[in-house]
């Protein structure tokens, strides 16, 4: 079960993880700071005021002392109580904010590695985990990254209270003392045992809670919807739903058993420890002469005491469960980062730029064998190539080695001649428009998709590219054309693109960008073949003073480009024109004879 594997070292200890919060806090919002010691100096202010006023009302009474004396004892401990109340709820009304502020500051970090990280993290099974873990110790208020403030406010106040109440207690036998810490440590080593087993399990637990929210997701979801009725999966997707939640009460149900043990336990430690309590003061006002306000003061405070002593061996256990999410956030923070970035040379200016892959093999983690082999490919500045093969080739792979998403596992890729690696790779991004096969539309309007900002937008930019990418009367028939909102999940006027649309937005962000090489991965794979004509049709206006590269499975598309590769098994198998390879007689004109035979009539499969 994953709960049951033995959990990792962390890479930094407690000390190091509160003082990076601590830092955090005092960079963003330094109140939190201010308030953890506040809020514990009056709490332990609050209950050593409680623990007074009846004993020492009591003892007013016991001297006979006037009336104004016994009023201004408790108008005394009245104020106090009030004063201590007022300021604890003051703190408490605007402590909640700041302690948001700096989760979110750390949210923020989290963001900003999660997209900027270098590709090939994205792709890292360690990475992810990390990532998980790194967002999810951020969630909400109840998380590590800033409930640790109550926590650390807690461990205050119980230190706090403890020395004060070890003062008060000071004047008793050591022995009753010791017992009642003897009785604390053992309820609490139980109460440990309870909470060790539920935070070692309890991403057994989180993974109940992911089937269940994906199996709900998925059933209400508008992408699943027509297959939910024509499929009739109803049925199925409720066995599911109830199969999941069947074994998430049996944990639960293993879990409640735990809890059980740990209350009874607490509840037989604490009768013993009253009771001896009880009969050591009764003892000492028997014997002893101890009187009616000295053993109410005496109880209250062995009892407080213990409260005091559990609090602070809970709290240290908090603090150290808080510590290891708070570790992971830090370890996700500073994740390697194989790509030079800022560290990186700049990208020298040139009127073209000349990509060169130098004998490259790639290999995926994990995988078994290289995708790429060896392959040798010199792009000319103003070139338009065509990459073509079929499915698995490696045609989109070699794509990425030539974009700088991923690093050649042997070989090297150059620009003008330089080994891309030396390069800051954002920058080295900045030459690149792209119209890859995954889509990353945000529900914005479609001028803001295009622009990919929502400041400074050129419209008249942005129109020109919607009419080169052939998406001037879709957007026109809009309700508010350009400043139309995409999609349904923020936006309920939000409209819903086909396919082949949505390759057409893409193409127009990509010409947008205006980027001196154009990667065009797959770009009409959703368009009708009309649509994909038009395309074709305007490709050398897209293209124009442009380096260009063109990945396809349809071979038809490649004509209108100076050279093709036809890639196969991770190698350069055929090169040449549409002309020079339908000539040759290879694979790619046998490939070419197999896709044309659809659009001959009569023509017999």
């Amino acid at each position: 079960m994953i709960g049951e594997k033995k959990r990792s070292k962390p890479k930094y200890n407690v000390a190091q993880n509160v003082g990076w919060m601590v830092k955090i806090a005092w960079g963003t919002r330094k109140r939190v700071l201010l308030f953890c010691v506040l809020t514990a100096l009056l709490e332990v202010l609050y209950q050593v005021a409680q623990l007074y006023i009846a004993p020492q009302i009591l003892g007013r009474v016991e001297e006979h002392a006037p009336l104004s004396a016994l009023l201004g004892t408790i108008l005394f401990f009245t104020a106090a109580l009030f004063l201590t109340l007022c300021f604890k709820d003051y703190i408490k009304e605007n402590t909640l904010f700041p302690r948001v502020d700096v989760r979110s500051a750390i949210i923020g970090m989290i963001s900003f590695k999660s997209n900027t990280t270098c590709y090939p993290n994205t792709l890292d099974e360690n990475y992810i985990k990390l990532c998980d873990k790194a967002y999810t110790a951020c969630e909400d208020n109840r998380e590590a990254t800033e409930l640790i403030w109550q926590t650390l406010t807690l461990l205050l106040q119980n230190i706090g209270g403890f020395l004060v109440y070890l003062t008060i207690l000071s004047y008793l036998n050591r022995l009753l003392i010791a017992v009642v810490m003897v009785t604390c440590v053992i309820g609490f080593l139980v109460s440990r045992y309870t909470s060790n087993w539920m935070f070692t399990h309890r991403e057994a637990e989180e993974v109940y809670y992911t089937k269940k929210r994906y199996i709900r997701e998925k059933a209400e979801s508008v992408e699943l919807a027509k297959d939910v009725r024509i499929f009739g999966l109803q049925n199925w997707l409720e066995e599911l739903m109830a199969k999941v939640h069947d074994a998430y009460l049996d944990f639960r149900l293993k879990a409640e058993g735990k809890r059980l043990l740990a209350d009874i336990t607490e509840a037989a430690l604490t009768v013993a420890r009253n009771g001896i309590a009880y009969v050591y003061l009764i003892h000492m006002a028997l014997r002893e002469g101890l009187g009616v306000p000295e053993f109410l003061l005496y109880f209250t405070a062995l009892t407080t005491f213990t409260t005091w002593v559990m609090g602070f061996l809970q709290q240290t256990a908090k603090l150290h469960e808080q510590s290891l999410d708070i570790s992971r956030v830090r370890e996700y923070l500073e994740y390697p980062e194989p790509f030079k970035f800022e560290e990186g040379e700049a990208i020298p200016a040139a009127t073209g730029f000349e990509l060169k892959a130098e004998n490259i093999s790639f290999r995926y983690p994990g995988a078994w064998e290289d995708i790429i082999h060896g392959l040798d490919l010199t792009v000319r500045p103003g070139e338009k190539l065509a990459i073509v093969g079929l499915n698995g080739a490696g045609k989109t792979t070699l794509v990425k080695l030539l974009c700088g998403l991923l690093d050649p596992t042997e070989g090297r890729v150059l620009l003008n001649g330089k080994d891309v690696r030396d390069f800051d790779r954002r920058e080295y991004y900045g030459l690149f428009s792209a119209v890859f096969q995954e889509f990353s539309i945000l529900d914005v309007t479609v001028a803001e998709n295009i622009a990919q900002t929502n400041r400074n937008i050129d419209y008249d930019k942005v129109r020109d590219c919607i009419e080169k990418a052939g998406l001037t009367k879709t957007v026109a028939d809009l309700p508010e054309g350009v400043e139309t909102h995409v999609g349904r999940e923020v936006y309920l006027d939000g409209v819903l693109f086909s396919g082949g649309q949505t390759q057409r937005l893409m193409l127009a962000r990509a010409l947008y960008k205006d980027g001196p090489i154009l990667m065009l991965d797959e770009p009409t794979a959703a368009l009708d073949p009309i649509a994909e004509n038009d395309v074709y049709l305007k490709y050398n206006d897209m293209t124009e003073g442009k380096t260009s590269i063109f990945i396809s499975h349809r071979l038809a598309s490649t004509r209108f480009c100076d050279r093709i590769i036809f890639i196969a098994d991770g190698r350069i198998a055929e090169e040449g024109t549409h002309e020079s390879l339908l000539a040759l007689g290879g694979e790619y004109a046998h490939l070419f004879e197999v896709q044309s035979r659809y659009y001959r009539e009569g023509k017999e499969f």
